[in-house]
């Protein structure tokens, strides 16, 4: 095989392109999957919509500037087909062709962040997918995914669906570091959760199984919130009966004896966040994990008057992605992760795939790697 079918985004809300794409050229340590999986998420929608084609700059020197034509899908799960050299799982087991993997996102590993800090996906090196010219075939909705060396690759278990291990490699490694940022949560606390798309439901999954007091969500539409009530949502709130912000802070205040709750993670946008200050309790915690583009974000400065602890989560690291997978694993009796699959779409129906994304009509779109 030299070629392969990969959709092209080559005009923002334009239609997707099929094209026969030559293979790159493998480095040392490297691989390349046949694509079993590939999920969108908001990012993916964004970036189709022109929202992030300003993306890097110095207030983010880690992030590549979005050009096009690109393929996207930063999800994927695929089967080994070929390797360059030994290459192992994140237990240092032996990989090889006809396993199946997910894959963390490759870094320099001898930078300030991989050596010092620890905090590989803020190294300017980093190699995420789903945004790359085509012929380095870094992104999901295409027959065959290239993972080059430096990244970590995530063995998944037989009885965990590829269209699930896909969806892992983003929204739920995302919210794995979420969780550890925040750090130990007691059983007497609450959690708001801002948005109930793929990232609010595995925040909302992750919650209840560490335990807490009382979940909440606000969120739209209707069927992302009767999925978080049916994984256990103490209250959820729909943004299409309460539209405003007043009204919402009221809400949550008298759930939470007046306080507030201890934690927010807002995985709805950038601009919720002064909204999610005013629902978090004086000294509790704010995780900022859905990002958005558009105006800046203004807050009160009144607000940083209450003690409240700030975290942003920058995707993850490889032991996240792991974490991930063992989640979906051990936790499917608990939670039908199938619900976040909404739809199923072929290349040559990416673009729908993505209008749909992008007016919130689906959750998580599964894309298969052929033509219908």
């Amino acid at each position: 095989m030299t070629e392969c079918l990969a959709a092209v985004v080559t005009k923002y809300q334009g239609a997707v392109e099929l094209w026969p794409v030559s293979l790159p050229e493998m480095e040392p340590y490297s691989v390349m999957i046949r694509v079993d999986a590939a999920t969108l998420c908001g990012t993916d929608a964004h970036r189709w919509l022109g929202h992030l084609n300003d993306e890097g700059g110095p207030d983010q020197p880690f992030i590549e500037p979005l050009k096009l034509p690109y393929v996207p899908g930063h999800e994927t799960c695929g089967t080994i087909v070929d390797t360059r050299g030994p290459v192992t799982d994140i237990l240092n087991q032996p990989l090889k062709p006809g396993d199946r993997i997910i894959s963390s996102y490759a870094h320099c590993g001898h930078c300030y962040y991989c050596r010092v800090t620890r905090q590989t996906t803020l190294c300017n090196d980093n190699i995420s997918f789903g945004h790359h010219h085509p012929r380095k075939m870094m992104g999901g909705c295409a027959e065959y995914h290239y993972f080059p060396p430096g990244g970590t690759f995530i063995r998944v278990p037989d009885d965990v669906p590829p269209k699930l291990a896909a969806s892992a490699a983003c929204a739920l490694r995302t919210m794995m570091h979420s969780f550890e940022q925040v750090g130990p949560i007691a059983s007497h606390e609450t959690m708001l959760i801002q948005g109930c798309g793929p990232l609010g439901l595995y925040a909302l999954a992750i919650a209840k199984d560490r335990g807490l007091k009382k979940v909440l969500v606000i969120g739209a539409p209707a069927v992302r919130l009767a999925v978080a009530k049916e994984w256990g949502a103490d209250h959820v709130l729909d943004l299409a009966s309460v539209d405003k912000s007043a009204d919402r802070v009221a809400w949550v205040r008298d759930l939470t004896s007046g306080r507030g709750v201890d934690v927010v993670m807002n995985c709805a946008n950038s601009h919720a966040m002064p909204e999610g200050l005013r629902m978090v309790r004086p000294g509790g915690r704010l995780v900022q994990v859905g990002v958005s583009g558009g105006a800046d974000v203004s807050v009160p400065p009144m607000l940083f008057f209450r003690g409240v602890q700030i975290f942003s989560t920058v995707m993850a690291e490889a032991r996240h992605f792991y974490q991930a997978i063992e989640f979906i694993a051990t936790r499917h009796k608990q939670f039908d992760f199938n619900k976040l699959i909404s739809n199923t779409y072929t290349l040559d129906r990416l673009t729908e795939a993505l209008k749909a994304m992008g007016e919130f009509r689906e959750v998580k779109p599964l894309i298969l790697p052929r033509v219908a």
